[in-house]
């Protein structure tokens, strides 16, 4: 019997079973991501980016927006964000030691360069889709005992000195453990502008009009639009588990 044969009269994988899930009926409650606000951003950006080696021309960029904070103040509506743009430029660098005496074409190296240009802004929220649960204060009481002990020679024998006791501390505190807001960034959308700043010829004999540099001065409008979230208990009612 070839091997081929054998592992055709091999039994077949058996399937794995499927079950229902228990399910609670009636008045549940449940803690769930709550959307508290959805809003869109705009943030004006402007940067200088300095490469490490002469540019010919800029071929492609791409974009990724990056959010590393994003804070709900509460009891306030002040939502402070701050992030940045990464940007990976990919260019042509011309090959200038070579370049000379050469009028019809221009040799270059394919290259990329990444930089993070950072944002940050503070907005408000005016418009709530659900209130946030507002944080519990915490509390702290301090309290004390009475004590009465005889005074030192020079009182009457019969007075005592009556106050609370200094060798002896007691409070009472109260903590609360609130949920904190967060976000969730859904899309950006980005128009910028680049242009070099410090563009001079190549040396030698070079085409007409080409040249390098190695600063360029970006203008950024981003719009980004996040939801903003908190984890909250709701009440869920049921009748049935039918689909």
């Amino acid at each position: 019997m070839s091997e081929f044969e054998k592992k055709e009269s091999c039994e077949p994988i058996k399937h794995c079973k499927e079950h229902d899930p228990h399910i609670c009926l009636g008045k549940v409650v449940t803690k769930v991501p709550v959307v508290l606000a959805e809003l869109t951003i705009q943030v004006d950006m402007d940067a200088e980016i300095n490469f490490p080696e002469p540019v010919l021309e800029i071929k492609d960029i791409k974009k990724r927006v990056k959010i590393t904070q994003c804070r709900l103040l509460l009891p306030t509506n002040k939502l402070f964000i701050k992030g940045f743009v990464r940007k990976n430029i990919q260019y042509a660098s011309p090959s200038i030691d070579i370049q000379e005496n050469n009028t019809t074409s221009i040799a270059s190296d394919m290259h990329s360069y990444t930089v993070d240009l950072p944002f940050e802004t503070i907005t408000e929220i005016n418009h709530y889709i659900s209130k946030p649960v507002l944080p519990r204060v915490n509390s702290r009481e301090e309290f004390d005992f009475f004590v009465s002990r005889p005074l030192p020679t020079g009182f009457p024998e019969k007075d005592e000195v009556q106050t609370s006791d200094l060798s002896q501390f007691h409070q009472e505190s109260e903590q609360y453990y609130n949920e904190l807001p967060y976000c969730e960034l859904i899309s950006s959308h980005i128009i910028e502008w680049d242009e070099a700043t410090n563009r001079q010829p190549l040396p030698g004999s070079s085409p007409i009009e080409e040249g390098y540099f190695t600063t360029a001065v970006e203008k950024m409008v981003l719009d980004f639009t996040i939801k903003v979230l908190q984890n909250q208990q709701l009440r869920v009612a049921s009748t049935t588990n039918d689909a």
